[in-house]
Formats: C-alpha cells, sequence, structure tokens
C-alpha cells in the first residue's frame, strides 16, 4: 500500500502538510466536506452547506486512488448500510473520547427513549467527540446546537457536555417522536430542519430513500454517517 504526503494549499495563507494513506485521505476529504464544519462550503439560508466543488476538485485532483469503496458508501440505500461501510465522519481538528461521555449519554438515553448508539452516531458526525467544535453556521458543542435551538431546549451553554447531550437528545427524541420512530427522517430533520422536511412532504423512511436527491446534498451525507455510525457503535 502506498503511503504518500501531501502539501494541501488550503486557501491563502494555511498549509495542511498529510502522510497518509491516499484511500484514508480521500475518504476524511469526502466526510470533511459534506459537514457544517467545513470553512469554504457556501451557506444555505437554512445552515446546510451548498455544493461548492472547486476547491473540493482541486484538493482531490492532487492525488488519485481508487474510489470504488466511497463510492459504495455514498451509493449504498439507506437501510443497506453497514459496519462493514466505514466512513470517516468527523472534521480535521482534535475529537474527544466517547468514552468520556458515556455517563452522560446513557442518562439522556434513559431519560428520553433514545437509543445511545443512535446517540453516539449524532455526537461523532456533529462534532468528532469535540465538546468546543462550532460550525461556519454557528452551531455548537457535541451535538451541534444553534443557539435558538439550545435556548428553546433549556441550554444555557452549548459547551457544557452535559447541557449539549441533554439538550441535543431532548430535540431529537421529539424528532423521532414526530416522525413516528422513522429515523432516517428524523435525522433529515435534525440537520436540515424539520420545516424543510415538511415541505417536501417526507413523512417516513421509505420517502427520504425515494427522494434523498431533493433534500441538500450536506444533509444526504449526514444521513448515511449517522446511519453507518450507529452501526458500528451498536456492535
Amino acid at each position: 500500500m502506498e503511503i504518500i504526503n501531501y502539501n494541501l494549499i488550503i486557501g491563502s495563507r494555511s498549509t495542511l502538510n498529510i502522510t497518509t494513506d491516499p484511500r484514508l485521505l480521500k475518504q476524511m476529504l469526502l466526510a470533511q466536506w459534506t459537514t457544517e464544519a467545513n470553512p469554504f462550503a457556501g451557506k444555505a439560508a437554512n445552515g446546510a452547506a451548498e455544493e461548492s466543488a472547486g476547491v473540493f476538485d482541486l484538493l482531490l485532483s492532487q492525488y488519485t486512488a481508487d474510489s470504488q469503496a466511497s463510492a459504495a458508501v455514498e451509493a449504498a440505500p439507506l437501510n443497506r448500510l453497514s459496519s462493514s461501510s466505514v466512513y470517516w465522519g468527523g472534521a480535521l481538528a482534535p475529537a474527544g473520547s466517547s468514552s468520556d461521555f458515556d455517563d452522560l449519554i446513557v442518562a439522556a438515553a434513559e431519560k428520553y427513549g433514545v437509543d445511545p448508539a443512535l446517540i453516539k452516531g449524532v455526537i461523532q458526525s456533529e462534532s468528532s467527540f469535540n465538546s468546543n467544535a462550532v460550525s461556519g453556521a454557528g452551531a455548537k458543542g457535541l451535538m451541534q446546537l444553534m443557539d435558538d435551538t439550545a435556548r428553546g431546549l433549556g441550554v444555557a451553554d452549548s459547551f457544557d457536555p452535559a447541557q449539549n447531550i441533554d439538550g441535543g437528545t431532548r430535540f431529537l427524541s421529539y424528532l423521532l417522536r414526530k416522525y413516528d420512530g422513522n429515523v432516517a427522517t428524523a435525522l433529515a430533520a435534525y440537520n436540515a430542519g424539520p420545516g424543510r422536511v415538511d415541505r417536501l412532504g417526507l413523512k417516513n423512511d421509505q420517502d427520504v430513500e425515494a427522494r434523498l436527491h431533493e433534500l441538500p446534498s450536506e444533509t444526504q451525507g449526514y444521513i448515511r454517517k449517522v446511519l453507518n455510525a450507529t452501526v458500528q457503535w451498536s456492535v
């Protein structure tokens, strides 16, 4: 397996030096490009990242690698994702450890009736267990709560892990009840907003899978990442 050193120039000032397997780097870039933490992605009115392929294509053009594995993850139907579809989910930023928050996650899971593996999947995809994470849209903390949402959930400090996990899980529980336990639909609403999901008339996971292309590209990747991570945490 060839290991290549990459010197990626980001913007006009920052340089990112990476020595890694090119296939892993591509997975990292693909995942990073579909998260709110991506500093180059444009923002739609609802806060979701718009497609900004120019910089991404420039980064990918600096190496060649087998793309079949990542393409399989992107193309896989939502109900067929499994732990064999490894997907790197998180920003290029210091990440915490899931074990640091296990007690808080279990407590919130029991309090709101949400699978702890799903909570971990959301946290991994949102912040890579980095309690100080801030997205380009202003979402904060482990479960990336926007300020207005946090206030509505009674969260005074989104950077406090206990408050953030409790509030984020409470919101996730509300969405699961709203969409009758359809996890992919709840995740679409968590990322893109329930208003957008409702305007599209998406009521269950079958609707989401059939009309996934109508959701923002960020949300499409987000649903897959969380479902895949949840399967891994369930093992």
